[in-house]
């Protein structure tokens, strides 16, 4: 590999991991618009059309948002993965929901490239899955397959036991442009309330080939 190839593979995952330190900092719910000047936003829905610097937006709950998107914006595809991906070592995110017995069950696992480790490292309250939700990322210890797969997920001096069922969808990142903006996409917009109904984005991440990212 060259000097360059490195400097620009290097490059890349830097906006990567930019990109999702700020999926997984966005605030408040996918589906509820606050007012203007509160704090950012993420946005789950459909791509409903695209119109040079801007898109309207249909949430999962049916609400419109129209929202501009700057020069800057960091654009990422989330694609379909695979569960034998996930291996000890590998560095994951996983949205989850607690179990009684202490333990947490995946809602989905994404993975992230090697150059992104460390991305959003720790485990926080998430809006998905209801009271309890919860996004966990760290680094796959012990794994065990048996109904399902159950992780030692570890973070800092901190883990969490996660059973992750065979069902779960499990994503990984890729870059993207502004061609990835399309009418029917499905997408997560991260990003700050300028009006009702209105957003500016920081960042979108798109599901590729008709994926609905699950986080």
């Amino acid at each position: 590999m060259t000097a360059m190839t490195r400097r620009t593979v290097a490059a890349l995952f830097s906006t990567l991991a930019i990109t999702a330190g700020v999926i997984m900092a966005g605030a408040a719910t996918a589906q509820t618009m606050p007012p203007s000047g509160a704090e950012p936003v993420r946005l789950r829905g459909t791509i409903e059309s695209v119109a040079g610097d801007a898109l309207d937006l249909t949430t999962r709950s049916g609400g419109a948002v129209h929202v501009q998107v700057p020069a800057g914006t960091r654009l990422t595809y989330i694609v379909k993965n695979s569960l034998e991906s996930i291996q000890p070592g590998s560095y994951i995110g996983t949205a989850a929901v607690p179990q009684a017995d202490g333990t947490l069950r995946a809602l989905e696992v994404h993975i992230f490239p090697p150059g992104m480790r460390g991305t959003g490292e720790g485990s926080r309250p998430w809006d998905l899955g209801g009271e309890g939700g919860s996004m966990t990322n760290g680094t796959v210890g012990s794994l065990v397959s048996a109904s399902g797969r159950v992780a030692t997920v570890k973070y800092g001096n901190d883990e969490k036991r996660i059973l992750i069922p065979d069902d779960v969808p499990v994503v990984a990142f890729e870059p993207a442009d502004k061609a990835a903006l399309t009418a029917g996409a499905k997408v997560i917009v991260v990003g700050r309330p300028v009006a009702e109904s209105a957003v500016v984005a920081s960042s979108i991440s798109i599901g590729k080939d008709g994926l609905t990212p699950p986080m």
